[in-house]
């Protein structure tokens, strides 16, 4: 197979090759998902591909930041907090990333000093250039070298995407690094691509290329000329239109890439694909051209656009203002509604809402929030800080739990169902996390021993730690094919209180998952619920659009009324069979795959 070729086998350069994705005129653009999909067409056509984030922020991660602020904190294997972009990067490009992967100008800084304090620098005046410029070069040359699929092979390509806008006052360090990199590197392995914005001004319609002209200037006067232009319009770009770019933008006509708007992102690959841009990055590179295998990629964007029964998801948060608050829950529910031969219809619900203290002061909003949860075929509660919105989401555990409707609740999510289910089966009215009441004299919820309280950043219980079933026959370990663990990325200080746990599990609420060593509760589920499952870790994280998270399959396959196929014994002895883990069919559709299967064996 054409995968499985070395490209140093073929004649390739021997060195790392750099594609670098830059962003201008807005934010927003997409530039995580541009750099996501030349990940997807490099790695289809057989290289192996790694991504580094840089943002220019002076934080030294995304952890402590607001969802309102940057959007979710996506949590790595190793426990790195980082931008969500990376989380494009791994579930596009099927990686497992680290906190390495992501650069930003406060881990610099800190490097840097720390080498100071040290003495390395020889009693030299520290400063930006050359010695901040160096720090993020070296860097990026250090984790670029970093195997990221499974195995110990060295990428060939890494795609670097530089965070915020070109003329950004934070962001000239980072750009004045890849200009010296560019020949560091040598102009064969690096290639430069701008992602702008071609906006409709006026009645008449007029695609503008003045603010794409202006960027291209500002990129250039500090050094670094783009071999691409990536440029996001609404609809496509006339020809008229490009050629002017290409002529004011000095870049060649063949390497504009016109991304405009399209039904569903995971078409944007296949756009850059019909615009010959592989082969256009691989040619500036140096590398062989190679036919990419994109069947699957086409099968899953064609089919998101082709699925019409829906299935109706209330996602109970107190961070709905903003939707990339919670991104890799939406995108696990997303690859799981179309493995389900689903069309995902994502109710938004603010957990406040769902509140009596709203009832009183907005009756119409609290009215429309119950109305949103009522209609769900399943609800899902996920993960969060602190007391606001707490009551309504174990609002809507009790409503799940009365009701008999799917629930899966993530992190805060499970721990709410266990202090519902403490106060309302247990009858003990004032259970509480500690988090939220400190003096609670029923807690349900603990502060772990080795969190921190004076210090926010990397003090949680982070990245991949293993769960441990302790039973075959509960619906979660049917949903992971009857595995004996899991590992699944964490990120909490909270967690069930160890002592509170026979008292549940006796009334019914049963901790069906746990860590090595037996008191920690990673997994509950409610005994005589269709689907009321909770789990401390954050399985979206792990989720992908051709490996749905099995929590997450569990919740759409119960909300749609195909939870009890799925989970038969023969149906497990079906998806651990060699045959189904390599039928293409399974990446997109597995219930397809076990229905033929099932037939084939009644014949």
């Amino acid at each position: 197979r054409d995968h499985d070729i070395d490209p140093r086998a073929v004649g390739a350069d021997a060195a790392m090759k750099y594609v670098v994705v830059s962003g201008g005129v807005v934010s927003g653009l997409g530039k995580g998902v541009t750099a996501s999909s030349l990940g997807v067409l490099l790695k289809a056509a057989g290289w192996r591909v790694t991504s580094i984030k840089i943002d220019p922020y002076i934080n030294l991660d995304a952890g402590t930041m607001s969802p309102f602020e940057h959007g979710e904190t996506y949590v790595l294997d190793d426990g790195g907090e980082s931008d969500l972009d990376l989380g494009n990067y791994e579930r596009f490009v099927d990686s497992t990333l680290t906190r390495d992967h992501n650069i930003t100008t406060g881990k610099v800084y800190q490097a840097v000093i720390s080498k100071e304090r040290e003495g390395k620098y020889l009693g030299k005046t520290v400063q930006v250039v050359p010695h901040i410029t160096n720090e993020i070069q070296d860097w990026i040359e250090r984790v670029a070298h970093v195997p990221v699929d499974g195995t110990d092979a060295i990428p060939d390509v890494c795609v670097i995407e530089l965070g915020g806008t070109v003329g950004d006052i934070e962001s000239m360090p980072f750009i004045e690094a890849l200009r010296q990199f560019q020949f560091r590197v040598g102009t064969d392995s690096f290639c430069l691509i701008h992602v702008s914005l071609v906006p409709v001004v006026g009645a008449v319609g007029e695609q503008k290329t003045k603010p794409t002209q202006h960027s291209i200037q500002a990129l250039r006067s500090a050094g670094l000329s783009p071999h691409m232009l990536a440029c996001r319009s609404k609809d496509k770009l006339e020809q008229n239109v490009m050629d002017k770019l290409a002529l004011f933008c000095h870049v060649d006509p063949k390497c504009i890439i016109n991304l405009c708007d399209v039904s569903n992102i995971w078409h944007v690959p296949l756009v850059m694909l019909e615009q010959d841009t592989l082969n256009a990055i691989t040619d500036h590179l140096k590398l062989p051209r190679r036919v990419p295998d994109i069947a699957q990629w086409r099968y899953r964007a064609e089919k998101w656009d082709a699925v019409t029964t829906p299935v109706t998801i209330a996602l109970v948060g107190k961070y709905t203002g903003l939707g990339d608050s919670y991104l890799s829950v939406t995108k696990a529910l997303l690859h799981s509604s179309i493995a389900c031969d689903r069309k995902l219809d994502l109710l938004w619900v603010e957990a406040s809402d769902l509140e009596d203290e709203t009832k009183a002061e907005d009756p119409e909003k609290y009215a429309a929030a119950w109305e949103s949860v009522k209609k769900a075929q399943g609800i899902l509660v996920p993960g969060g800080f602190g007391g606001r919105g707490t009551d309504g989401k174990m609002c809507a555990a009790k409503y799940a739990r009365e009701s008999k409707v799917p629930y899966l609740g993530i992190c805060l999510g499970m721990q709410c169902m266990v202090i519902e289910f403490a106060r309302n089966v247990l009858g003990l009215a004032d259970a509480h996390s500690t988090e939220i009441n400190p003096d609670t004299k029923n807690p349900a919820v603990i502060f772990m021993p080795e969190g921190s309280k004076t210090h926010m950043g990397g003090t949680m219980r982070l990245g991949s730690r293993r769960t441990i079933f302790q039973t075959p026959d509960c619906i979660s370990t049917r949903l992971y094919g009857k595995v004996p663990y899991v590992d699944e990325r964490h990120r909490h200080r909270y967690e069930v209180n160890p002592e509170m746990v026979p008292q549940l599990d006796e009334a019914g609420c049963k901790f069906v998952g746990k860590d090595d060593t037996q008191t920690r509760m990673e997994i509950c589920e409610v005994e005589g619920h269709p689907f009321m499952v909770g789990c401390q870790y954050h399985p979206e994280y792990k989720s992908r659009p051709g490996r749905p998270s099995p929590l997450f399959m569990g919740l759409i396959l119960a909300a749609s009324g195909q939870l009890n196929d799925y989970v038969t014994d023969e149906a497990i002895k079906v998806r651990n069979s060699e045959a189904y883990v390599q039928s293409p069919a399974s990446l997109t559709s597995p219930l397809k795959v076990l229905r033929k299967s099932f037939s084939d064996v009644r014949v």
